[in-house]
């Protein structure tokens, strides 16, 4: 997995960078929004205020309808009607929210707005414009009973004074027969007295009661204008962006891993077949110039790992000595033909004759690579008589190293493969030299590989890395199987140098010979000539120590 995760770090900080960067971009564009918060203490009644559990859930109730009532239609109106407002209802509505905090007797009340000042002011108006209504609508139950008694006192009153006036006129000249009246008089007067106290006494009642049954909200903090806004905030949605962005590639990246079945490294090949790999070659680019990558650079990196391929090779052949060797691989544009060019270079620098035979008779190259033209080659043999090479090897800037083209290109490749004369060719140029390199059309589009296979030796199967189908390989080493073909073993073309690290220990080789042999000519520095040599390939270390 830190493997993947290091192959696909770019796609990673490209997908958390775009995420990110949008995010900044809208955010740094979107009109930015203010709020002003004020909180409301819930003033109950004293008669309301009783420590059983019916009076809790009455203040609960209390809250939660005092928080209703706070976004209500007539104390919105109000508010737009004070603060000339350029807004509906729906739309005030949908700027404040009003929340009673839990476990307690307090309001919060938050409004948005484009303007600090506004938002703040809005929510002061809002507290101020609930209080008076609510305050209103409390007294309006008490109203009518004290308009009521206020009118009888008032009335009561004058009549009092009344007779308090009728009495005094009488006291100056006192007549007997205005004696029953000032009497009657003095008895009226008792009796008002004491009907305005007994209404005296109910009017001061109903007011203690209203006083007591009257609950309303406070402003414990009023809101205050807040120059930071709420939204957006572009650092968090900047950073949320990226966070968001990087999972999204990591999703991409194991999506991508799963449904890519390439190969990508010899322990996946483990999985799914024994055939070793005995070779793994850095990508040497393009050839066709008529020089093969190893005879121009003897000393990089690329050159030995194919020198490290033809030790192996011969260390497969131990036992029985390997004559000829056929070069296949699954599909097409895996780099064979390269393989099989420049590994007949490095075999005839190593002092063997090797003769480089092209059996592609569909779609031969290894004419370009090789810089010699294509005229006559091996479908010639199918037809000359009496048999004889001459003329079909043709040296290449040694007598070690002979070339024989795939010559014309007849209508049936694979019965001229298959036959007895191809039998007999093989035979000759095997005697005619110390090992045969066959280069052959891909084993996965067509069959020419699988019927050559079973006359060789021994054949070797290229495959490049995060290319070829791992399906491809197995389908491809179980035709071989099939032909009773000796498969010894599987080269990686194509391998990037810093991946050459991942293949089973090859990276040590090459970063080895990166700083003790880089440079294609000249001599060595000091510094690189004291550089410990170690071996290049690590499946036969032991072999390699007695050779």
């Amino acid at each position: 997995y830190a493997r993947i995760l290091w192959r696909w770090t770019w796609l990673l900080i490209l997908c958390a960078v775009l995420a990110g960067g949008a995010a900044f971009l809208v955010s740094r564009a979107m009109t930015p929004v203010y709020a002003a918060s004020a909180s409301l203490l819930i003033n109950e009644a004293p008669d309301a205020q009783t420590s059983d559990y019916t009076a809790l859930l009455t203040s609960e109730r209390l809250a939660r309808t005092y928080s209703e009532m706070l976004t209500q239609r007539p104390v919105l109106s109000a508010v737009i009607a004070d603060l000339e407002l350029e807004m509906d209802v729906e739309d005030l509505q949908g700027v404040v929210e009003v929340q009673p905090v839990r476990d307690t007797q307090l309001i919060a009340l938050t409004v948005e707005d484009e303007n600090p000042y506004t938002a703040a002011a809005i929510a002061n108006a809002i507290v101020a414009e609930f209080q008076k209504q609510n305050s209103e609508l409390q007294i309006s139950r008490y109203t009518e009973s004290k308009v009521s008694l206020a009118a009888q006192l008032e009335r009561l009153d004058a009549q009092i004074e009344e007779s308090e006036k009728a009495i005094a006129a009488l006291g100056a000249v006192m007549r007997p027969e205005e004696e029953v009246r000032l009497e009657r008089l003095q008895a009226d007067l008792a009796q008002y007295q004491a009907s305005y106290s007994t209404l005296l006494q109910s009017y001061e009642e109903l007011r203690v009661a209203e006083a007591g049954a009257v609950s309303n909200v406070v402003p414990v903090e009023p809101a205050v204008p807040d120059l930071n806004p709420v939204r957006p905030r572009t650092f968090m949605n900047t950073l949320l962006a990226l966070v968001v962005g990087g999972m999204l590639g990591l999703g991409a990246v194991f999506l991508i891993e799963v449904l890519d079945d390439s190969v990508k490294s010899p322990e996946e090949l483990a999985r799914v077949t024994d055939i070793p790999v005995i070779g793994v070659i850095t990508d040497v680019g393009k050839t066709g110039d008529g020089s093969p990558y190893v005879a121009e650079h003897p000393r990089s990196p690329a050159t030995e790992a194919f020198r490290a391929l033809r030790s192996n090779i011969e260390f497969s052949g131990v036992n029985q000595p390997i004559r000829s060797l056929l070069i296949t691989s699954p599909g097409p544009n895996e780099g064979k033909s390269t393989i099989a060019a420049n590994l007949a270079v490095v075999m005839a620098q190593g002092g063997k004759k090797v003769i480089l035979m092209d059996s592609d008779l569909r779609r031969p190259r290894m004419h370009r690579i090789m810089g010699i033209p294509n005229r006559i080659g091996l479908s010639d043999l199918f037809v000359r008589e009496p048999f004889d090479l001459h003329g079909v090897l043709r040296p290449w800037r040694s007598e070690n190293l002979l070339y024989m083209a795939s010559g014309g290109l007849p209508p049936n490749p694979v019965e001229l493969l298959g036959s007895e004369r191809m039998k007999m060719i093989i035979e000759k140029v095997v005697s005619e030299s110390s090992i045969v390199i066959i280069d052959s059309p891909p084993l996965g589009i067509v069959t020419d590989a699988a019927v050559i296979a079973a006359q060789v030796d021994a054949v070797l199967l290229v495959i490049e890395p995060k290319r070829t189908p791992l399906g491809a390989v197995v389908h491809v080493v179980e035709q071989l199987q099939r032909a009773d073909a000796h498969i010894i073993g599987i080269v990686m073309n194509g391998v990037p140098v810093r991946d050459a690290r991942y293949y089973n220990g090859y990276y040590r080789g090459y970063y080895y010979y990166s700083s003790y042999g880089g440079d294609d000519e000249g001599e060595l520095s000091p510094r690189r000539k004291r550089r410990r040599p170690f071996r290049v390939f690590s499946r036969s270390r032991d072999q390699e120590s007695e050779r």
